[in-house]
Order: C-alpha cells, then structure tokens, then sequence
C-alpha cells in the first residue's frame, strides 16, 4: 500500500490512530493535489466560509514542511473540494 492509499479515506487533522470519519459530522472529500482522498469535517464551517475553499497546511506539497495547499468547493458538487495549488 502507497502513501496515497493509506491516506484515502482518512480525516485531515485527525489522529493518526483515530482518522476515521465519526458518525454525526459531515466531510467534503479533498480531491487531486497533495491531500487526495483524505476527509475534510466541515460539520462546523458555514457554507458561506466555505465558498472560498480552505488552506490546509501539508508537509507532503510542493513547499515540504510549513507549506499550505488550498482547495475549493467544487460548484456542481460542495461534498468534493478540488485542489487549486500550493502555497509557501
């Protein structure tokens, strides 16, 4: 199994033993990029604060450790957030 495959699926933030999504809450699956695959809970965002995507920070971007990478609602379907690059 790769990086990728152990990734997908899993909670961005999350614990590493604990990544599984939790019952109750709602995810957006982050699409493409450095994050592929892994769950973003966006049980407490409002959807106006969403609508301008998040920056998440990764180790795994273009930047290595202390980079960002922002990803954005997808306008046909807001449960996927598509990858619009990485920042320093």
């Amino acid at each position: 199994m790769d990086e990728q495959d152990f990734m997908r699926g899993r909670v961005y933030g999350a614990d590493h033993e604990d990544a599984a999504p939790r019952s109750g809450r709602r995810y957006a699956q982050l699409v493409a990029g450095p994050l592929d695959g892994l769950l973003l809970d966006v049980t407490d965002r409002p959807a106006h604060t969403r609508a301008d995507g998040v920056v998440l920070r990764t180790e795994i971007g273009r930047y290595g450790p202390g980079g960002r990478t922002h990803y954005a609602p997808r306008p046909t379907d807001p449960d996927r957030f598509d990858w619009r690059g990485d920042l320093p």
